[in-house]
């Protein structure tokens, strides 16, 4: 993985943004579309019934996003220091930043991105989707290596970033059902 060609392919995509999930709806909102994860806007599943929903929603529209492609697992540490953590995954140090800044060295918040780069299949995230539907992993994005699509899986849902608006409408569309019923899509 070269760090600088996936950073200057980031900022050519996404000028301005972190590879935050949440940060990136008020700069991308006219490609952007919320799903949410269990029937009603339920946030949290309570059963393995209710897992094999959440992981059902995100695989379908992982694969319709990436069928058989080679995608970024990029997979966010927060902590109170410049030096990069340990990660137990395949997943390679990629960029750190200074998120929070604070005159007290405790409460500064640096974020350190990993990326893992894999081929996807549906299946092949669900040990990682049900951490982050159990708030138990934040802030994951998954994205093809051109980084035109992201995919962004939270407690309760994901965040989808297309390529265009038409992207978007047609996805839109096909799942008009896991989308939320408040006037802002959330």
């Amino acid at each position: 993985m070269d760090r600088d060609a996936l950073t200057a392919l980031w900022e050519r995509r996404w000028p301005g943004a972190e590879p935050v999930g949440y940060e990136l709806r008020s700069r991308a909102r006219d490609v952007w579309v919320r799903f949410h994860s269990l029937p009603e806007s339920k946030r949290y599943p309570d059963d393995e019934r209710e897992y094999a929903i959440v992981l059902e929603r995100h695989n379908t529209v992982l694969e319709e996003l990436f069928a058989g492609a080679e995608v970024y697992v990029l997979i966010p540490r927060w902590t109170s220091r410049a030096s990069v953590p340990r990660m137990h995954r395949d997943a390679r140090h990629w960029r750190t930043w200074l998120q929070e800044d604070d005159p007290e060295p405790a409460f500064r918040t640096f974020c350190h991105v990993f990326v893992e780069r894999r081929r996807w299949r549906p299946g092949s995230l669900d040990r990682l989707l049900r951490r982050v539907a159990d708030e138990r992993e934040g802030g994951v994005i998954v994205t093809g290596t051109g980084m035109r699509r992201l995919y962004h899986p939270y407690d309760g849902g994901a965040d989808v970033y297309l390529a265009t608006t038409e992207e978007r409408d047609r996805l839109k569309e096909r799942h008009a059902g896991w989308l939320s019923s408040h006037p802002n899509g959330l």
